[in-house]
């Protein structure tokens, strides 16, 4: 029986829709300051280059160029290892991608900064700056990076084999293995056995809102920073290092943000524009063009995958292999970690083996892009486990079901489920009207497919303060992105039986509130939403303690319930004894700081409906449901809108998106026009069915809901035209040309 809530599961308007709908919210661009320079980036114009020269006279020589910026400007890092919240990393790798040293390691590399009195000034500067370039060849896939003899971008670069340094020069940064059981006695008790080969070009996050940043470099020595991003704290902590700051140092406000999804974490500009305004002695603004977001900030990993999986022939899965190769960009860090925890995670496989790869080629250093490795991962296995249910005569969700991973289930990683949806996600599919339905027309076909995102905790901080009319201050650290607002505000109102509106939240600069995480790895509803829990339980706390004071009864005595205090026969609302705090006390502030655990991943399934065009390949999405286990949908509305959004970027990857490389490793598409992301034209209406298993790790059964959903629509997408023109497509994007082929090849 499910627990009834007053506040969750409803749908209120969201706290900042006012000030968005009418433009008047403040995004990075919209800062304007006192004196305030424009920043422009010089940005390399080969993939793979040694730098033997920069000369930036003629550009401090151009009337109204205030400062310049090269990489000689940073602070040295040398063999300093740091870990800013996503493993350790060299800091020579982190400062090397903000302001290129010794080499450009792809085009569009950052080589220099240039600050003056107008953009068009700066732009022209940047121009100016001569550079002397001994151009090297370059390796833009995996396979290309890992072969003998592939030029090397980091001669300082050992693999890691197994957790241990070889001491090899490569390009594979980390070669690792999740293992349980034994893959190879597991292929011998199999019937029947698929092995099958994908890759997936880069694709990007398709935010709309192109990086920022603007730095006071003040005269009291503190760095002051306003950018969008998905973490201000990240940005101090990542900005600070570079610079060779204290924290204390650097004040980040984070503005409203215009899309993310993983790609608005890392740090790009803020340590460029800090040593501009240093050197100006002004604020320097510097905005990225479309261009530059597409050449100069991190996409996600292309990849190469091979996976085998076999089954007896009632269906039953024995044993599953994985191999994934994942593109890291320039700099050591693919998302294959993820993908690899994520291939097989969907299913209860006795015995499997995944080997990652971490290979460093000429491309931009990647970013996560929401459930960072896993929708390649699935794209490979929902595709073979679609050919075995095929060749074993078992409907594909049926087979899907006898192999579903539930409580218990050990992954290859090593945890072990608590209580989990896979299952219900299924059934849900299985029950629908949409797989229920006649596919309608020629050329038609239908696929499924299902996938996993494990989702993240990490700390947040919170603060409620009581207002004498009955609303409360909520103050929280997790920036915006899709209406975390109001999910958070949502469950400090369940908890002080007060209605959402009357919960006032803002997002605050990293001065103003405790440190917290990323709005990321579908935790913000999570974690920092668990943080206002705490916060609340607070503020109920003291206020049960004011109300017994009035009474004169002992706090253990009052009870609260639904937004009023009672205690021997007195009732008093939460807003009477709001009114009164200035009589007992004075001020009432709760606080919440968490850092937990008991996450519990999300499962998210797809029924995709296709028409192909037999004469030009194009593949139409007639119809298309996504299912998700979102453990408690707080708003379902916004719940509704991240499984839409997240199913449309996964159809975009399926059909369309890819970065277009020539061999010199430039892109060919760096634009919004070339660059083909779906359009209101090329979709139906996104279906969805909320599961709701809650997930016992969280005081509301909060599971994250973001990322699950962008996973499974890629591989859904293969099968139905595999059904709709009998064709196995192992390459994303599936596009027309793609597709004509293997008609033709057939």
């Amino acid at each position: 029986m499910s627990t009834q809530y007053n506040v969750i599961g409803t749908r209120p308007i969201r706290h900042d829709g006012a000030d968005k709908v009418t433009g008047r919210a403040l995004y990075g661009a919209d800062i304007q300051l006192a004196g305030l320079l424009h920043g422009a980036i010089l940005r390399s114009p080969h993939a793979h280059a040694r730098i033997k020269r920069i000369d930036t006279s003629k550009a401090e020589a151009l009337a109204g160029v205030k400062a310049v910026a090269t990489a000689a400007d940073l602070p040295e890092s040398g063999e300093k290892i740091v870990d800013l919240g996503e493993g350790a990393t060299p800091l020579s790798y982190i400062r090397g991608n903000v302001l290129a040293s010794g080499k450009a390691l792809y085009r569009g590399h950052a080589i220099a900064g240039v600050a003056a009195t107008s953009q068009h000034i700066a732009e022209e500067a940047a121009g100016l700056i001569e550079v002397e370039y001994e151009v090297l060849p370059c390796a833009l896939t995996a396979p290309d990076a890992m072969r003998d003899g592939a030029p090397i971008l980091h001669e300082d670069l050992h693999t890691k084999e197994f957790g241990e340094t070889t001491g090899k020069v490569s390009n594979v940064a980390d070669h690792f293995r999740f293992q349980i059981g034994n893959a190879e006695q597991g292929f011998e008790e199999a019937d029947l056995i698929v092995e099958r080969e994908f890759h997936t070009a880069t694709v990007h996050q398709g935010y709309i809102e192109p990086q920022n940043a603007t730095v006071l470099w003040n005269n009291d020595g503190r760095v002051q920073v306003w950018t969008s991003t998905q973490g201000s704290f990240a940005v101090r902590d990542t900005t600070a290092c570079i610079l060779d700051l204290p924290v204390a140092q650097v004040k980040v406000t984070p503005m409203e943000i215009g899309g993310g999804f993983g790609g608005k974490i890392p740090v790009y500009l803020e340590p460029v524009a800090a040593v501009l305004s240093k050197k100006s002695g002004r604020p320097v603004k510097i905005v990225m063009s479309r261009k530059d977001v597409f050449e100069g900030t991190g996409p996600t990993p292309g990849s190469f995958i091979r996976v085998k999986i076999g089954a007896k022939r009632d269906g039953t899965f024995t044993a599953a292999q994985g191999y994934l190769a994942y593109e890291a960009g320039a700099y050591p860090g693919a998302m294959v970690g993820p993908g690899a925890m994520c291939v097989f995670a969907a299913y209860d496989i006795p015995n499997v083996t995944v080997d990652g790869f971490d290979v460093v080629v000429n491309k931009p250093s990647t970013a996560a892009y929401r459930a960072p490795g896993a929708t390649n991962a699935a794209f490979a296995t929902e595709t073979v486990v679609d050919e075995i249910a095929e060749k074993l005569g078992i409907d594909p969700v049926d087979l899907r079901l006898k192999n579903a991973a539930k409580e218990g289930t050990k992954r290859a990683d090593g945890p072990k489920y608590r209580r989990i949806g896979c299952v219900e996600v299924l059934e849900a599919i299985k029950a629908s009207a949409h797989y229920n339905a006649p596919l309608g027309g020629p050329n038609r076909g239908r696929g499924v497919g299902i996938g996993f995102w494990f989702n993240a905790g990490l700390p947040s901080s919170c603060t409620i303060s009581v207002n004498a009319d009955g609303s409360v201050n909520l103050v929280e650290g997790s920036t915006d992105i899709g209406g975390t607002r109001t999910s958070i505000a949502m469950q400090a109102a369940e908890v002080l039986g007060i209605t959402a509106e009357q919960v006032h939240p803002s997002v605050v600069d990293t001065d103003s509130v405790g440190f917290t995480g990323v709005t990321g790895g579908s935790r913000t509803t999570f974690a920092t939403g668990w943080a206002a829990y705490e916060a609340a339980q607070d503020v109920m706390r003291q206020m049960k303690e004011r109300a017994a004071k009035l009474w004169e009864t002992d706090a253990s005595e009052v009870k609260a319930e639904g937004g009023v205090f009672s205690a021997n026969g007195k009732r008093m609302t939460f807003a009477e004894l709001a009114a009164r705090i200035g009589e007992t006390g004075g001020p009432i502030v709760g606080r919440g700081a968490v850092n937990p655990r008991g996450v519990g991943g999300s499962f998210s399934g797809v029924i995709a409906d296709v028409e192909v065009d037999p004469e030009t390949g194009k593949t139409q999405i007639v119809r298309f449901t996504s299912i998700q286990d979102v453990g408690k949908a707080i708003h379902p509305a916004y719940v509704e809108g991240q499984m839409q959004g997240g199913s449309v970027q996964g159809i975009g990857w399926a059909l369309n998106e890819e970065y277009y490389m020539d061999e010199s490793g430039t892109m060919r598409n760096s634009s919004l026009l070339d660059y083909r992301m779906p359009t209101t034209l090329d979709l139906p209406m996104i279906e969805t069915i909320i599961v709701e298993v809650p997930n016992p790790g969280h005081p509301f059964g909060v599971r994250g809901v973001g990322e699950a959903n962008i996973v499974p629509p890629p591989g859904a997408i293969a099968n139905a035209i595999y059904r709709a023109a009998g064709v196995r497509l192992r390459t994303l994007p599936m596009k027309p040309s793609t597709v004509m082929e293997a008609i033709w090849a057939k």
